[in-house]
């Protein structure tokens, strides 16, 4: 699946429950190998780990992740299917599942996976969103069946729209099976226009297209008046919208600086008042971000169904981001606030909600 992991999310480490409060040491040496993305190293020390404790089930499911990020699909699967046999109360590994099945395009599987998950935990919001996504692709994919069967079908080719207006830039997914990283591909089919020919103005109604007269000056500056006023709501909204744009791009900006860990640009789209998450000082916060996003060996962060909203030369923008490190992923509630200074828009306020 095109940027899979970027809309379901693959769940990295197992909860309390699986395990007791605290990981054995061993686990948490190998974790850190998985976020550093040494994953040959991390595939080893389990190894080794599960040969003297086989029934782990800690150890089993960070194996099924380490095999996940090695792109070993089919070893992964045979792993979380065995714990999921095993502890049918954990919807973990179901959900796992079918991240792994939708990769392969296997998207009724998927389904399958997802709804043993809320089945054995309904209150598991990841299973949720990630069947709501599944459910989007399906559909996604029927429209666009029912388009090449039928192009003139406008109904199908609206709905089709839709679904990629919804997760544009994020979570859908190309059947034809696209290479990591390359953006879906959504069939459009040009709606046919006609040509038509003008026939020739009859000697009477060329007679009346004719002036009769000049206009008056003052007569002309109020139909100019009147025109204006009719293209004004028009005018203020076409700005709105183009105001509304910059601001997206200026985010998708900050998000593509952070995901090529280029810190000194990610810092330049933070304005020199920002309000810190914890009250600490700017150079204690920039500390912080600077090691974050040097430490791991990659980044990929996405700003998915942005909605701004607009307060003269302030703007609140509300989103989805996807943040992948590593083998860390994880999607957040975002909102930033912002204000224009000069030609540049700078973020004032980061408010996450996890």
């Amino acid at each position: 699946m095109n940027r899979l992991r970027a809309s379901l999310l693959l769940v990295l480490l197992i909860t309390v429950g699986f395990c007791g409060a605290v990981l054995a040491d061993e686990l948490k040496d190998i974790s850190q190998l998985v976020s550093q993305g040494q994953h040959a190293q991390a595939l080893e020390g389990i190894n080794a780990y599960l040969a003297s404790h086989p029934k782990d089930v800690a150890g089993q499911f960070l194996k099924g992740v380490i095999l996940a990020e090695q792109n070993k699909s089919a070893d992964a699967i045979k792993v979380f299917t065995s714990i999921a046999e095993k502890h049918p109360e954990l919807p973990e590994p179901h959900n796992n599942l079918a991240v792994l099945y939708a990769e392969q395009g296997q998207y009724d599987k998927a389904r399958q996976s997802l709804e043993k998950a809320i089945k054995t935990h309904p209150s598991y919001a990841t299973a949720h969103e990630n069947l709501g996504d599944i459910y989007a692709k399906m559909a996604s994919d029927a429209y666009d069946k029912a388009l090449q069967l039928d192009r003139s079908n406008s109904r199908a080719q609206t709905k089709l729209s839709m679904i990629k207006e919804l997760f544009s830039g994020s979570s859908m997914v190309s059947s034809s099976a696209p290479k990591p990283g390359e953006p879906a591909k959504v069939a459009t089919v040009p709606v046919p226009t006609l040509n038509t020919v003008p026939a020739p103005a009859s000697a009477e109604t060329t007679k009346l297209m004719e002036p009769k007269g000049k206009q008056s000056p003052a007569l002309a500056a109020k139909e100019k008046e009147k025109t204006a006023e009719k293209q004004e709501p028009k005018l203020k909204e076409e700005a709105k919208a183009d105001t509304q744009q910059a601001v997206i791009e200026v985010v998708e900006g900050w998000a593509k600086a952070w995901s090529a860990q280029k810190v000194e640009a990610y810092l330049d789209y933070y304005a020199d008042d920002f309000k810190t998450p914890n009250g600490e000082s700017r150079s204690e916060w920039e500390k912080m971000r600077k090691e974050r996003i040097r430490n791991p060996s990659s980044i990929r962060v996405e700003v998915l169904s942005p909605k701004v909203r607009m307060d003269g030369n302030r703007a609140t923008i509300a989103f989805k981001q996807s943040y992948r490190a590593n083998g860390n992923i994880m999607r957040t509630s975002k909102t930033l606030h912002l204000y224009k200074a000069g030609d540049k828009w700078l973020i004032t306020q980061e408010l996450a909600n996890h």
